[in-house]
């Protein structure tokens, strides 16, 4: 795999490993994550306060700032590797026939613009080239006390399950300490995170303490991709070793000598414990276990050391461990959801708020069994109490203050709107939310304030104060009120000059005068 960036909880991881005196090259091995990036990242840690005295609470500020620094990143995919080194394998061959090592193969591809990871280039050289297929092993160190804890699966066989009435697989889970040889069996149907979880915190209780290292198989449970060198963890189980304070290490694909002492368990808790007996239940056989654990299994004489399990814990191992806390790892559920228009999110067959400016984006939604938390890039922006399923939780704060105040049914929010727009508003508002349901006046509240808006604040207070007069609580007539109001106004216009117009039709004044027939017989006819 190529150039990738990581999330806020392998960061968290580095810096731990780190403070807990591990150097670059063991928390690469661990990890899978190369160690330039781990020296990039520390490096952006130190600038940001990190030191290898630093307090556990103050880790999370400084690797939620280290994510920030380098979130935005590309990936390669390592099928893109897998062609670019196809195309020289006779020259990388080359190189290696000629004894040049592979650290100075991989800096000669660089030079020739083949930009792939030391890792990418081992596992190609290991897979094409059998390269260190020969190599001899040693035998390690024994571990000191209380440091290695060996976690594995292993199938037991059929059981009947009450709750169904039909026979089950039954899984061993064996959580081993790796230097007294003290074991804790638990029993399981499914190997999920859950049970993963549920067994080693039965562990840690029987053994009363933590170990600091858990060197665990690539299970889907706590490995979500396995490889040799960038391991991708399972994010609920990573939570939980930060939670109670160990160190994860995955074993190599396909590698059991890398978990001996835990793998070799796996038939002897199948022969000398599960075959040939008659358990009427998974929680049956989980009573018998411990007491086998206890009592046959760790006094036996072990193989290789040739002492007790149990008398070599108590006497020289217990000690060592990191102390038990009393309360229990609340198991989460994470999710990836998107923000609806209407300010929620939908998880769990529950709904809960998310604060406006997320709209319609992507958050990371955490739920255990009290709280749920939102995340928008890593960055906590939401915390609901769980709800159960077709409920909701919503905080009217997440809405734009408009919408809150309908959502919440404030009816004062809008007597104090209009208020702002003017007394006669305010008596219009508190006259309008009288009644049984005032709430189911708020469309219409909401109408008076757009009323100012379209005709102005000055004729909407005296149409309020005209209304008011009149006991009238309307608002459609109200609009109506000023709307004529408008019409009938007096306008202001400038005076028309009079026109002087010719006269076309003038006569004689003579012609005008009228004298009857009977005047003009008498002589009295009148002159103009």
């Amino acid at each position: 795999m190529g150039h990738k960036e990581h999330g806020m909880t392998e960061i968290l991881d580095i810096l731990r490993r780190t403070k807990a005196g591990d150097g670059k090259r063991q928390i690469a091995k661990a990890t899978g994550i190369d160690r330039n990036t781990i020296r990039k990242y520390l490096k952006i840690a130190e600038v940001c306060g990190f030191t290898p005295v630093s307090a556990p609470e103050a880790l999370h500020e400084i690797a939620l700032a280290v994510f920030r620094a380098v979130h935005h990143s590309t990936d390669t995919s390592a099928s893109t590797n897998e062609e670019l080194l196809l195309a020289h394998l006779e020259r990388i061959k080359g190189w290696l026939d000629d004894g040049l090592t592979l650290t100075k193969v991989h800096l000669k591809l660089g030079r020739i613009g083949i930009n792939v990871t030391y890792s990418a280039l081992y596992r190609f050289s290991r897979a094409h080239l059998d390269f260190g297929a020969n190599a001899s092993t040693v035998r390690m160190a024994e571990s000191a006390p209380g440091e290695v804890a060996e976690v594995d699966f292993g199938r037991l066989g059929l059981i009947p399950d009450p709750a169904t009435g039909r026979n089950r697989i039954l899984h061993a889970l064996i959580v081993t300490l790796a230097m007294s040889r003290h074991q804790f069996v638990y029993m399981t149907h499914r190997q999920t995170a859950e049970a993963l979880i549920a067994g080693i915190e039965a562990a840690w209780e029987f053994f009363g303490g933590v170990a600091k290292r858990v060197v665990i198989d690539n299970m889907k449970a706590a490995v979500i991709v396995p490889d040799r060198y960038q391991a991708i963890f399972n994010r609920i189980f990573l939570e939980y070793s930060n939670h109670r304070g160990f160190i994860i290490d995955a074993a190599p694909v396909r590698h059991p000598t890398a978990k001996a002492m835990v793998e070799r368990q796996v038939p002897y808790v199948r022969e000398n414990f599960f075959k040939g007996e008659q358990f009427t239940s998974r929680d049956h056989a989980q009573q018998e276990v411990y007491r086998w654990c206890r009592d046959t299994a760790g006094l036996r004489i072990h193989g290789t050391t040739r002492k007790r399990p149990l008398l070599v814990f108590e006497e020289q191992e217990k000690q060592h461990l990191l102390p038990l806390s009393a309360e229990r790892f609340d198991v989460p559920v994470w999710a990836e959801c998107k923000v609806h228009p209407d300010h929620h999110v939908r998880f769990g067959l529950a709904l809960y708020s998310v604060p406006n400016r997320y709209l319609r984006q992507t958050v990371s939604v955490r739920g255990d069994s009290r709280l749920v938390r939102i995340y928008h890039d890593e960055e906590l922006i939401k915390t609901h109490p769980k709800m159960a399923k077709g409920k909701r939780s919503t905080d009217y704060a997440d809405y734009p203050a408009e919408k809150s105040a309908y959502a919440m049914r404030d009816c004062a929010y809008y007597i104090r709107k209009g208020g702002e727009n003017g007394e006669a508003q305010t008596r219009f508002m508190e006259a309008l939310f009288t009644g049984a349901f005032p709430w189911s006046k708020i469309r219409e509240a909401q109408k008076l304030l757009r009323l100012a808006e379209r005709y102005g604040k000055a004729r909407v207070e005296a149409a309020c104060n005209r209304a008011l007069s009149f006991g009238l609580i309307n608002i459609h007539r109200l609009e109506g009120m000023i709307v004529k109001a408008g019409n009938d106004a007096p306008r202001t216009t400038t005076p028309a000059q009079p026109i002087q117009l010719s006269a076309r039709f003038e006569r004689n004044a003579s012609y005008f005068r009228h004298t009857t027939q009977n005047e003009k017989e008498n002589g009295h006819e009148h002159n103009p």
